[in-house]
């Protein structure tokens, strides 16, 4: 899977997606300008000792991404959107591309992308989830319809020896 943020503001978001891609083997994708360095020490905390196992690429702007990444399909998660986030089919390649924390993706660039336009469902009196939220909400809904491939509940159950007390 691939995860694109288009110009995010804050450094803690950043690093919990960044944790939540290594995690799933997931890219992650930067279109600049960034609120932050990505050297930053908050986005480093948040994303712990992952950040350095993290595949991230960065790019000058949304333009270079899509120069870089001919031909891919893009879902656009947006408060705009007519289409819930459980409602479209995901491949293993897919690109799931969230906005900015104070103002989501741009108009400009939604009009393209109508037909890919996802959403979370939420209360209508509230603007939107906090960032890293929908990144995991939607990504893990893109893992689960692609049957969570490469990724494996054994190691966890071998860490832990449940007694039949437990």
């Amino acid at each position: 899977m691939n995860i694109v943020l288009y110009e995010p503001e804050i450094p803690q978001n950043t690093g919990n997606i960044g944790r939540t891609c290594v995690a799933t083997g997931s890219v992650l994708h930067l279109i600049e300008p960034l609120g932050f360095s990505i050297d930053e020490k908050a986005v480093r905390r948040a994303g712990l000792d992952y950040w350095k196992d993290l595949d991230v690429r960065c790019y000058k702007n949304f333009e270079e991404f899509l120069e870089k990444n001919r031909g891919v399909k893009i879902f656009m998660a947006t408060t705009k959107a007519k289409k819930r986030y459980d409602g479209v089919k995901y491949d293993k390649d897919s690109y799931i591309m969230f906005g900015k924390e104070s103002a989501g993706i741009p108009e400009e660039i939604l009009l393209d992308y109508k037909e890919t336009a996802i959403r979370i469902p939420m209360k209508a009196e509230y603007r939107s989830l906090n960032l890293s939220n929908s990144v995991a909400v939607v990504l893990y809904e893109a893992l689960r319809q692609t049957g969570f491939e490469d990724l494996t509940f054994e190691g966890e159950l071998h860490r832990h020896k449940w007694s039949d007390a437990e």
